[in-house]
C-alpha cells in the first residue's frame, strides 16, 4: 500500500501519512496553539496534542469519516474542530470500502541485488525443509499431563546443567539468606549436545472438556509444531481417556509427514505401570532424541527457505509509521528472493480488507480471505464480541483510538507483495510468497499460530514493549521508538525509532534488519526472547479471542 509522507518544515513535529488523510500524527508533544505547516497551509492546534496521537487538519462533522493511511479508520461522533485531537470521546470505530491503492499484478519488487547470492546456515531436514533452530519437543495431549511436563522440564534442565533461571535462583537465595550465605550460581559447563538448541516443553489448557473441533484444532496445531523445520523430533504425553486421542495426533502428523521422517514417541500414562515408569521412559526418549538431533549440523541454505511470520503486540501510535512498514519492507525483499511471509491477526486487518483483496493473485484466494474474515466475525459475535473491541487500553493511551486505525498500521507488516494464499488456523504454508493466516490479535495466540503454520523466524513489532517469544521459532523484537529500545534493551533486538526522527529511511533500515534475520537464522545472533527463555505457547480457542 504506497504512501506519501508530508512533514512540517524545519524540525519534524507531525506527519500526514497519506495525501488523502484528514488527520496528522504528532511526533512529539505539541502545546495548544502550535502552528503546523500542513502542505503549505498553516493550521493552529485547538488543544495540546500528545505525541503519537492524531489531530484533524480541517473541521469534521458528526458522522464524517476519519481518514488515515488513505483509508477510513473511524467516524466522528460529534463535530471536531480543526487542530483537535482524535479521541475515544469524539471518534468511534468505522470502516468503508474505498478504491484500493493496490492493483492486482502491479507490484514492483524492491531491488535485492545485495542479497541475491546470500545464504543462511540452517538445519536441513529429510523432507526438504530447513530449520533456523534444532530442538527436541515435549508436548502434552491434554492439560492433565502438564504436571508431568513440568517434572520433565526440571529434570532435563538439571541433568543437562542448562537451567535458564540459574541466575534468578541465585538472586533469590541471596535475597533470602544474604550474600554471605548464598551459594554462588554454578556456571554452565560444556554442552553435551552442542548442535541442539535445547528441549522445548509445551503446556496448555486444552485436550478434554471442550468440543470435538477444539480437540481436532489442538491436534492439528501440535502436529504443526512436531513437524516444524526447527524441530528434530518429539515426545508426546497422553493421559489416555481424554478427547484429543493419540490416534488423532498421529493422523495430523501423517498429513504433514506422510513418510514418517520425523521421530515421534507417544506415551500414555493410563497404560503405564506407574508415574515413575512413565517419567523414566519419557526421559529416555528425550535423551536418545537429543543424541540423534546432535548429529545434524548447520549448512548453507538459500534465503528462499526462510518463512517470516510477522506479528505486533503492545502497539503504539508510531508502530504503523516505523516498525510495521519496516517489517513489511523486509517481507517484500524476502518474497523477491523467493522466500515467504505470513501475515496473521485477522481482527487487525479489519478496514483494510479491500487493499488485501486487491493484492490477491486470483479470485479464489480473495474469496477465501473474505469468507474466513466473515466467519471469524460471526464466531466473535456469537460470544458477544466484535472486532471494534480489539484495541487494548495501552493501544488507546498511545494513540490507536479505533480497531480500524490499529489495523491500517498493523497491515503494513505485510508489505506490498501479492497475496499468494490464505490459510485457516493451523493450516501449513505450502506456497512461497506472502500468505494470510486466520488468527486472533492476541499476541501469544497469534505467534503460536504463526509457528504452527511453518514460520521459521518471527519478526515482532512493539511500541509499548512485550517479552513474547516462542518455543520453537526465534522471535526478533523491533521497537517503534527509540525510548522503548533504550528502556527495555533486554527485550528489544532492533530499533526503528530513527525512522520517526527522520534520520534514516525505511529502505536503509530494511537492509539492516534483513541482515539481522540472516544472522538469527544462522544461529550467529540469539534474539533477546531466546536469551530470556521466553517460550510462550497458547492455542487459540476459536471465536473467544480477538
Amino acid at each position: 500500500m504506497p504512501q506519501t509522507i508530508a512533514s512540517d518544515s524545519g524540525q519534524l513535529a507531525s506527519l500526514r501519512v497519506h495525501a488523502a488523510d484528514n488527520v496528522r500524527v504528532a511526533l512529539k508533544d505539541l502545546p495548544a496553539s502550535t502552528e503546523i505547516d500542513d502542505d503549505g497551509r498553516t493550521l493552529r492546534l485547538d488543544e495540546a496534542i500528545r505525541h503519537k496521537h492524531k489531530f484533524t487538519v480541517r473541521p469534521l462533522d458528526t458522522g464524517e469519516a476519519v481518514i488515515m493511511y488513505g483509508v477510513t479508520v473511524g467516524r466522528a461522533t460529534r463535530p471536531i474542530p480543526e487542530g483537535a485531537a482524535i479521541t475515544t470521546e469524539n471518534t468511534e470505530h468505522g470502516t468503508a470500502t474505498t478504491q484500493p491503492q493496490a492493483r492486482r499484478g502491479e507490484w514492483q519488487a524492491p531491488d535485492v541485488t545485495a542479497f541475491r547470492d546470500a545464504t543462511f546456515e540452517g538445519f536441513h531436514r529429510p523432507d526438504g525443509q530447513v530449520g533456523t533452530a534444532n530442538a527436541w519437543l515435549v508436548v502434552p495431549l491434554v492439560f492433565c499431563e502438564n504436571r508431568n511436563i513440568e517434572v520433565l522440564r526440571q529434570c532435563v534442565a538439571d541433568a543437562l546443567g542448562e537451567d535458564p533461571y540459574r541466575d534468578y535462583k541465585h538472586m533469590a537465595r541471596e535475597l533470602l539468606h544474604g550474600s554471605a550465605g548464598a551459594a554462588p550460581a554454578e556456571p554452565p559447563g560444556e554442552r553435551l549436545f552442542p548442535n541442539v538448541d535445547g528441549v522445548r516443553f509445551l503446556t496448555h489448557t486444552l485436550g478434554c472438556g471442550g468440543t470435538d473441533d477444539d480437540a481436532e484444532a489442538l491436534c492439528q496445531l501440535l502436529a504443526g509444531y512436531i513437524c516444524h523445520p526447527n524441530v528434530a523430533g518429539a515426545t508426546v504425553l497422553s493421559l489416555g481417556c481424554q478427547k484429543a486421542q493419540i490416534g488423532m495426533l498421529r493422523d495430523a502428523v501423517a498429513e504433514r509427514d506422510p513418510d514418517g521422517l520425523r521421530p515421534v514417541h507417544y506415551l500414555e500414562q493410563q497404560a503405564s505401570q506407574s508415574e515413575e515408569a512413565l517419567i523414566r521412559e519419557a526421559l529416555t526418549t528425550i535423551f536418545d532424541g537429543l543424541a540423534e538431533a546432535n548429529n545434524v549440523t548447520r549448512a548453507p541454505a538459500p534465503l528462499s527457505a526462510l518463512t517470516l511470520g510477522v506479528e505486533c503486540g503492545g502497539s503504539d501510535g508510531f508502530s504503523g509509521l516505523s516498525a510495521n512498514p519496516l517489517v513489511g519492507a523486509v517481507v517484500d525483499r524476502l518474497v523477491a528472493l523467493g522466500g515467504s511471509g505470513i501475515l496473521s491477526e485477522f481482527p487487525e486487518l479489519c478496514g483494510v480488507e479491500h487493499e488485501l483483496i486487491a493484492r490477491c493473485t486470483d479470485d479464489t484466494v480473495a474469496s477465501r480471505f473474505q469468507n474466513l474474515m466473515e466467519a471469524y466475525q460471526q464466531h466473535a459475535a456469537r460470544v458477544g464480541a466484535d472486532f471494534s473491541m480489539n484495541p487494548s487500553p495501552g493501544n488507546i493511551r498511545d494513540g490507536l483510538i479505533t480497531d480500524a486505525m490499529k489495523s491500517a498500521g498493523a497491515a503494513k507488516k505485510g508489505g506490498d507483495s501479492p497475496v499468494v494464499d490464505v490459510l485457516d488456523y493451523t493450516e501449513p504454508r505450502t506456497k512461497a510468497g506472502l500468505n494470510l493466516l486466520c488468527s486472533p490479535g492476541n499476541d501469544v495466540e497469534s505467534t503460536t499460530a504463526l509457528a504452527g503454520s511453518g514460520a521459521n523466524l518471527i519478526l515482532f513489532t512493539t511500541g509499548l514493549g512485550t517479552p513474547t517469544g516462542n518455543p520453537v521459532t526465534p522471535v526478533i523484537k523491533i521497537s517503534s521508538n527509540s525510548e522503548l529500545a533504550e528502556r527495555m534493551s533486554d527485550v528489544i533486538d532492533f530499533d526503528a525509532g530513527p525512522i520517526i526522527r527522520g534520520e534514516t529511511s525505511i529502505d536503509e533500515l530494511a537492509e539492516q534488519l534483513l541482515r539481522l534475520c540472516i544472522d538469527a537464522a544462522s544461529g550467529c545472533y540469539r534474539p533477546r526472547a531466546l536469551k530470556l527463555a521466553q517460550h510462550d505457547f497458547i492455542p487459540w480457542k476459536r471465536g473467544v479471542s480477538l
